[in-house]
Order: C-alpha cells, then sequence, then structure tokens
C-alpha cells in the first residue's frame, strides 16, 4: 500500500518530472524509438511517478528513481505493440538501459566539447550518429540505409553516447583543471 503523499511532496515531484523531461524522453527514444510509443510512455511514466509520490525520498536521485519506472514503462510497452520479431533481445535492452547519467548538457562549453568528440568516433559510428540525431532517422531506417541490423544500430548508438559522454565529462574535467 502506498502511503498518501502530502501536497507539497507531490508538487516537489512534479516539478522535478518536469525538470527532468526533456532528458527523459531523450532516454526513452534511446528505447523506444518511436515518438508516439515514448509520449504514451512519458504519460504512464508520470501517472506512476505521482502515485508513487509519497515513496520518493527528498535528497535522494530523483533521476534515477523516474528512469527506473520509465524503463520497465518502456519495456512493457514495447511487449505489448511489437509483434516478437521486432522486439530487441534482452541483450540489447539491458545495453541501452544501462547509461543513466546524472550529467545535462547544456552549456555552451559541453556542446563545443561535444562537437569536438563527434570528430573522434569512427567514421560509421559518427554516420549513424549523424543520421539519427542531426536528420532525425529511425533506427529501421538507419540499419537500412548502412546494410546492419537494427539491433546493431541500437547498439552502435547506445555506446556512441556513452563515448561520447565520456569524452565531454574527461575535457570538461580538464577544463576545470
Amino acid at each position: 500500500m502506498n502511503p498518501t503523499p502530502d501536497p507539497e511532496q507531490t508538487s516537489l515531484v512534479q516539478g522535478l518530472f518536469v525538470q527532468h523531461l526533456p532528458a527523459l524522453r531523450g532516454f526513452l527514444l534511446s528505447i523506444v524509438s518511436d515518438f508516439t510509443l515514448v509520449d504514451d510512455v512519458v504519460q504512464e511514466t508520470f501517472l506512476t511517478v505521482n502515485a508513487k509520490a509519497a515513496q520518493f525520498e527528498k535528497g535522494s536521485n530523483f533521476r534515477a528513481w523516474v528512469y527506473t519506472i520509465a524503463r520497465f514503462k518502456a519495456l512493457q510497452a514495447l511487449q505489448k505493440s511489437s509483434p516478437p520479431a521486432e522486439r530487441f533481445s534482452q541483450d540489447v535492452l539491458e545495453a541501452l538501459c544501462a547509461h543513466e547519467s546524472s550529467e545535462d548538457w547544456h552549456s555552451e562549453a559541453q556542446m563545443r566539447h561535444l562537437f569536438d568528440c563527434i570528430q573522434t568516433l569512427t567514421p560509421k559510428a559518427r554516420e549513424v550518429v549523424e543520421l539519427r540525431y542531426q536528420q532525425a532517422h529511425r533506427p529501421p531506417e538507419i540499419a537500412r540505409r548502412v546494410g546492419w541490423s537494427v539491433d546493431s544500430v541500437h547498439v552502435a548508438l547506445s555506446r556512441a553516447r556513452n563515448l561520447l559522454r565520456d569524452c565531454v565529462l574527461q575535457k570538461m574535467e580538464a577544463e576545470r583543471a
């Protein structure tokens, strides 16, 4: 049984949800890759977060908490909406869900470093990243264009995001030193 949240707690959780919404949508797009389904998962996640607001402990990692809820909602949605042949393998889903960065990409310095880091990717990884994030192609279309499986595209994007995140963080640390 869920404890009943006070209005202040509910307001806090709703505000944190809104604050993290852009990053959450990006995270869900990396798993689901269907904008309509992402909208549904975001709504389901919000309803669950709202219902469990009393369980959230102030001062704990909200992002980790909401991403865990969102990941389960996304997996449920994929099970319901995708024919078995089009579902990701469990290994791919785990790789996609493994990344939960607490960093937000907002500053000009981070964006400048991101541009530099993209240049360090292998040509194929850079092509896949550009097709996904600059040209807004979905993974099935990217797979067709580069001659890979859809699972391979998802894994490549996940690895590229991890490499880019690590590269940017290293450059930010070097800049602070």
